[in-house]
């Protein structure tokens, strides 16, 4: 295997540095990004650029790069821009073979694009329950959520991962949306006159471990007696790992278990490297990202989600509670309630499409099954791997939303059958405890 003798050969190369101990951290950071002391990862590529070709010779912000960005390049990764960000869309063995690998094994994905916040303060749940949908109060300290932030239009800011802690919240927001989402909070901070602060963690990386092998690659590698079989699903804890020390929530974006890793910018390489001398696991990229999430019905913001579609339309009432239908009391409940209440309101919705012949992507037309009338469009689509079979969501109007609805998709101006299916095609792995 091509991908697991070019990431042995990283390993030999490196083989005289220890690992396990902060003192032997790789100096990626230095050499490749040449950070400052005063410097995070997520700030080294801050400057600016000029385009010869602008005749105004506007500045055009530079890419960022993670503090993984040399690895990703020793490891065959192919650099793309995505969040603002240089990440690896694939690496050498390619996405569908990764993707595959993910299912049945481990991936290992460089995620550190996201913004890792603390909200701090007296009034911190007061206020989340305000700028977003959850129920923080049917949360246990160190359960997290999956939450909507949303506008005074009912619709959809960002979408998030929230931790409630003793002290704090934590929050993981989408890498494209951090400056919005920041403003944003501020604003409502000061409408609301609440006490609360909001850290943003730039000096932290976001390893996500995904598939049914991580749990027994993560278990031979922590400090101190961990049973990984009594976390379930949304658990968060301080751990070390590998030595260093880190933040652990079981979550991710694959519809498999896994879990997401918080970790020092110094110390993300060196964990990356060490993460990946385990046999199951192979470095991950956005390509089998994406195909792993569309397989599991996750939305993707700017895709699937964004400031047009409200969370109703979305089919995310899931994350809408008892409590906060009946209470409110967040942004834009009066649109979101009104549609929960009456589904007269909420004319489109997010479905699944399961396609016949091409993929149909996204910004391709929704037909009815003649062909004669408009009734949605695409918002993501792909081939998928594991189905061998083109699968897309897309927002269609009623009536045509009901399982099993034939319809036609165009494609290369060519209609193709489509049918509502439904979400996941493939079953979520997600480790629940009873």
């Amino acid at each position: 295997n091509q991908q697991v003798l070019c990431k042995k050969s990283m390993l030999l190369k490196r083989s005289i540095r220890a690992l396990s101990s902060r003192g032997s951290v790789l100096p990626l950071l230095a050499r490749s990004l040449r950070l400052s002391s005063s410097s995070s990862a997520s700030r080294v590529a801050h400057g600016r650029v000029f385009s010869s070709s602008s005749a105004a010779d506007q500045p055009v912000a530079e890419e960022l790069k993670t503090a993984l960005f040399d690895a990703h390049v020793e490891l065959g990764g192919r650099m793309v821009p995505f969040a603002g960000y240089l990440l690896p869309v694939q690496y050498k063995d390619g996405v569908v073979k990764n993707h595959k690998h993910v299912r049945a094994s481990a991936g290992l994905f460089d995620v550190s694009h996201m913004g890792q916040l603390r909200i701090v303060g007296k009034d911190r749940e007061q206020f989340i329950e305000r700028i977003t949908v959850a129920d923080l109060q049917a949360l246990d300290n160190y359960q997290a959520c999956l939450s909507l932030i949303t506008t005074p239009e009912g619709t959809i800011v960002d979408d998030t991962v929230l931790t409630k802690r003793e002290d704090h919240i934590a929050v993981v927001v989408n890498g494209a949306c951090k400056a919005k989402d920041l403003a944003h909070m501020q604003a409502q901070i000061e409408e609301s006159g609440l006490d609360v602060q909001i850290e943003h963690l730039e000096d932290r990386s976001l390893l996500a471990l995904q598939g049914p092998k991580a749990a027994e690659v993560l278990a031979r590698l922590v400090s101190g007696d961990q049973d990984f079989a009594k976390w379930g699903f949304m658990t968060d804890r301080d751990i070390e790992v590998a030595g260093f020390a880190v933040t652990v929530n079981r979550c991710g974006y694959t519809g498999e278990d896994g879990f997401e890793i918080s970790v020092h910018n110094d110390d993300a390489p060196a964990l990356f490297e060490r993460l990946l001398a385990e046999e199951e696991v192979l470095p991950s990229g956005l390509g089998t990202r994406d195909s792993l999430r569309l397989e599991a019905g996750l939305c993707l913001y700017g895709n699937d989600i964004d400031e047009t579609t409200t969370p109703i339309e979305a089919a995310l009432n899931w994350t809408i509670s008892k409590r906060r239908r009946a209470e409110g009391g967040f942004i834009g409940q009066d649109v979101i309630l009104g549609q929960l209440a009456s589904a007269k309101t909420c004319r489109r919705k997010r479905v699944g499409l399961t396609i016949s012949g091409a993929p149909a992507r996204q910004g391709t037309v929704v037909k009815t099954a003649d062909g004669s009338k408009t009734v949605g469009v695409v918002t993501s689509g792909t081939m998928s791997p594991s189905l061998k079979k083109p699968i897309s969501m897309a927002y269609v109007n009623k009536p045509h939303q009901k399982i099993g609805t034939e319809l036609k998709v165009e494609v290369r101006n060519k209609l193709v059958d489509a049918v509502v299916t439904k979400m996941p095609w493939v079953p979520a792995n997600y480790h629940r405890v009873d």
